[in-house]
């Protein structure tokens, strides 16, 4: 075995940097580096140091095609580069994963990082305590993030940063256009979700109050974020319940009910659409203005290694490690087009934004949802079972 020095190392980080060595010649390397010699004050000296000091760091996403993509591009290279495992967890939807985290013990402890969407998630999990600082000169990637992803953050967090922005997606509408009309689809735009000629051909995420709260806002012609007619939306959502085929609960459902011609429309998560799409399924995809936009991010809870899950955030934020994970879950990254040249598979992705400054999007105003959540929780949740 030959002898690999701190010097060495740091010429071919450089050539990997600069494109001249591939990930793979440079993960051998650096595996062959971790097992000769202690590298401390190279580049990546304290990643393999600390390697040698935490065994795992839990990891906790929405499982399926997601998780696969996680794993595949982001975990299983990371381990192999450091030696530290990624455990990792699923969940199915938000308010379960945050009841199992308030009953870890203590709050938050058995729990290091997790895949969230959405500010108002965030602003949640920031409100219970629940939050870290992270030492952001340690993240060096961060500096490739959308600056319109990173803001509304530093906003909940008095300029400091909990977690790091890492794609993005919209809830738009899914329809068969065998079925419909491209021309009648965007005519209707979200009321196309109340089209009676389509009853007992309709879906919709019924896990979610604020999907559905959202799009009768937009039916009703009110802003998703100031609703200012309550009761509409709620006589909207029963309007609606009687054209329903089914309140979906997972993307696999919703995929197999488009794609089994089960529902000819829904409300849909847009890297689900695309995945349909990729595998010839005459699927269209709606955004009428106002499409219920949001952003994902990995947020580190209290009490988990900062050292660790700052080297994982910074893996799983290079751009090769980043744009692999969004072609593989069909979100765009949180990567800025404008500094980092993206691949036409990413461009073609619903959602995606080549300017980067997000605007013109409409993402949920974190203090407005999380005030009424229990109180429209529950209304939902009664609507949909038919009250």
């Amino acid at each position: 075995m030959s002898i690999v020095t701190k010097e060495k190392l740091d010429r071919v980080y450089d050539a990997y940097k600069s494109g001249n060595l591939s990930r793979r010649d440079f993960l051998k390397y650096l595996t062959m580096a971790g097992a000769t010699i202690g590298l401390m004050g190279s580049p990546f000296g304290k990643m393999l140091g600390n390697a040698q000091a935490a065994e795992s760091i839990r990891f906790d996403g929405w499982g399926g095609s997601t998780s696969e993509a996680f794993r595949k591009y982001a975990f299983e290279p990371f381990t192999e580069a450091t030696g530290i495992k990624v455990i990792d967890g699923e969940f199915g939807d938000m308010d379960s994963y945050l009841t199992r985290v308030k009953a870890s013990y203590p709050p938050g402890g058995e729990f290091n990082i997790a895949h969230l969407s959405a500010v108002f998630d965030y602003a949640r999990y920031v409100d219970l305590g629940f939050s870290t600082e992270l030492d952001e000169a340690k993240i060096p990637n961060l500096d490739l993030v959308m600056k319109a992803m990173i803001k509304p953050l530093r906003d909940i967090t008095g300029g400091t940063l909990s977690a790091v922005p890492y794609d993005l997606g919209q809830t738009g509408i899914a329809y068969n256009t065998t079925k419909i009309s491209k021309e009648k689809a965007e005519k209707m735009g979200a009321s196309l979700l109340w089209d009676k000629e389509l009853k007992g051909k309709l879906g919709s995420w019924g896990g979610d109050f604020r999907t559905n709260m959202w799009y009768a806002a937009l039916h009703t012609g009110q802003s998703p974020n100031n609703m200012t007619d309550i009761d509409a939306i709620w006589a909207a959502l029963r309007e609606q319940r009687d054209l329903m085929k089914k309140y979906w609960s997972s993307g696999a459902e919703l995929m197999s009910l488009l794609a089994n011609e089960e529902i000819y429309a829904t409300s849909a998560w847009s890297g689900r659409i695309a995945a349909l799409q990729q595998e010839g399924h005459p699927i269209g995809y709606l955004s009428p203005k106002g499409t219920y936009s949001w952003m994902e991010y990995l947020f580190v809870l209290k009490g988990t290694d900062l050292e660790v899950a700052q080297q994982l955030l910074n893996f799983m934020l290079e751009p090769e490690a980043a744009i692999a994970v969004a072609e593989g879950q069909n979100y765009p990254p949180s990567l800025d087009p404008t500094k980092v040249e993206l691949p036409e598979s990413i461009k073609k992705l619903p959602a995606f934004d080549p300017t980067g400054t997000l605007e013109g999007y409409l993402f949920a105003e974190p203090e407005y949802w999380n005030a009424h959540q229990l109180e429209w929780t529950e209304k939902w949740d009664r609507i949909k079972a038919g009250s």
